[in-house]
Formats: C-alpha cells, sequence, structure tokens
C-alpha cells in the first residue's frame, strides 16, 4: 500500500475514541489532569498482579495502561525490564494478558483500558487474532513503541479498522517536520515522552513540558498526556496542570519490587502498598 493510500484509508477508519474520549470529557469538566498508570502484566506474578490491576481504578487512575512482557524492552528502564522478566519466569503469556484484561473490564466498565509494549509478542500471537482477541477483552487502544508511522500498514491501519484507537509517542527530538507524520493516524491521546532516554532513568523538569505541549497542541486537538520520569504527587500534579494527564510506570513498579521478598515472591500486603501509593499519586492530582 502507497503512504498517499495509508494516509486516506485512516482518515476515513479513524474510529470514536469512546472510552478513552468520555474520560478526557469528564476530567475537562472536573476542570483537572488527569492520571495513567502503567503495570506489567502478571507481575510479580498473575494472581498479585491481578489484584493490583483490578484495584487501580479505585485507587484514583483515570486510564490505566497494562505493559505486555516482552524479553527485549528496548525503551524500557531497569524498573519494567525486570518486572517484565519477573512476568516471563513465572508463566505470563499474551493469552493470560488479554485474560486479565477481561477480569478488568467485567469490574471497570467505563476506565479506559491501554495495552502498552512492542511488536514482537503481537506477532507471534497473529494480528488479526490479537485484535480480535484484544476486541474481546475490552481493550481501548494500543502503544507500540517499536513501530513508527513508516510501518503504519502492519498494525495500527488494521487496529484503526477494527476500532481500537492507535497512540503514538512524541519526544524532545520529535520536530515540527516529523510530527505531522506522527500525528498521521494516532487517535485516543498523544504521549508525550517527556525526557531522552529509558524508562525510569531521569526525572521530569516541568518548564520544557510546558513548552513541548504547547507546540503539539498547534498540530493536534487530541488529549496529550506526558509521562518518564515522574516520580512524585507534586510531580504528577505539577504535569497534569501543564498536560492532559500524566502516566507513571517506572516508580509503580518499583513499589512493587519493594514489596517482594529475597525470592521475588510478594510480601503480605503487597498489592495493597502499590495501591496506596497511586491513590497518594491520585490526590496529588486531584489537589
Amino acid at each position: 500500500m502507497s503512504e498517499a493510500a495509508v494516509t486516506e484509508a485512516a482518515v476515513a477508519i479513524a474510529p470514536d475514541s469512546g472510552r478513552i474520549a468520555a474520560r478526557f470529557a469528564a476530567l475537562k469538566a472536573e476542570g483537572r489532569g488527569g492520571l495513567v498508570t502503567y503495570v506489567t502484566a502478571g507481575d510479580p506474578n498473575y494472581e498479585t498482579g491481578l489484584e493490583i490491576l483490578l484495584g487501580l481504578p479505585d485507587a484514583g487512575a483515570d486510564i490505566v495502561e497494562i505493559g505486555m512482557p516482552f524479553t527485549d524492552p528496548m525503551a524500557d528502564g531497569p524498573a519494567i525490564q525486570a518486572a517484565g522478566l519477573r512476568a516471563l519466569h513465572n508463566g505470563q503469556t499474551m493469552k493470560k494478558t488479554l485474560t486479565m484484561a477481561t477480569a478488568f473490564r467485567a469490574r471497570h466498565p467505563e476506565t479506559p483500558l491501554v495495552l502498552m509494549g512492542y511488536y514482537n509478542p503481537i506477532y507471534s500471537y497473529g494480528v488479526d487474532r490479537f485484535l480480535q482477541d484484544a476486541i474481546a477483552a475490552g481493550i481501548d487502544g494500543l502503544i507500540v513503541v517499536d513501530l513508527p508511522p513508516e510501518e503504519d500498514v502492519e498494525l495500527c491501519i488494521p487496529a484503526l479498522q477494527a476500532g481500537v484507537n492507535f497512540i503514538r509517542l512524541a519526544t524532545p527530538t520529535t520536530d515540527d517536520k516529523r510530527l505531522p507524520k506522527v500525528l498521521q493516524n494516532t487517535s485516543g491521546f498523544v504521549y508525550y515522552v517527556s525526557i531522552l532516554g529509558i524508562t525510569g532513568t531521569k526525572e521530569i523538569q516541568a518548564d520544557p513540558v510546558r513548552g513541548a505541549v504547547a507546540r503539539i497542541r498547534r498540530h493536534t486537538d487530541l488529549p496529550i498526556v506526558v509521562g518518564f520520569g515522574i516520580r512524585s504527587p507534586e510531580q504528577a500534579r505539577e504535569i497534569s496542570r501543564a498536560a492532559d494527564a500524566a502516566v507513571i510506570g517506572s516508580a509503580i513498579i518499583e513499589q512493587v519490587k519493594a514489596n517482594l521478598d529475597d525470592q521475588g515472591a510478594p510480601l503480605p500486603g503487597c498489592a495493597q502498598a502499590v495501591l496506596d501509593y497511586v491513590a497518594a499519586l491520585a490526590d496529588g492530582v486531584r489537589s
């Protein structure tokens, strides 16, 4: 398919964002930014991971991202890399991840749910089968960090055709010439990666984020969420004011690790400790 054909097809099939659009509309009506939380599916094991996942909306998460464990997560730092390995070591599979999503959707019919990760596990599962099963599980969107716009025919266009939002990343190096290409087939929201490098290794700075968000807004009406480097309720509050939502992942994963024993098994109260941390972040966003 030619680039022109891809663009024309995407314009014709771009879906209503559904739960994602409804949530951002609700946040706007409340006059606040949102909290987006990331957890790795099956970390530290299936049972505790599911307990954490199911508890996130009640702890204050407005949108939930589920990481699909992968052996070579090139954009992720040590915390999320270790979480993925813990999950895989304990038998996590794509099928189990989608089963977790199904359980989440049954408990939380209105909370947007996004799968985030890399293309290899989706390719191995089979794109058509994956999209069919993701829709059945109640998935609202996909973030696939290693598929650039030039590869939209691989997954982005099929996802849009199936009614699943395809959420793209923008970074500090995405200049005004590149940005329209990045936004071409993006739906749901834009994920701005606030720092250069891998996840969980640097702290975010609010002033550059404000400028970047303002620049991206000149190119799109989609909500903009900001992630990488947010670790405290205060930072979450500041970034959620600068953008439409703040994304926190590595810091939550580190709370999981802090509640494991020397063999990597969850200590009593592991899930609740993680959810208490999320509740503190949510209080920061709402204050």
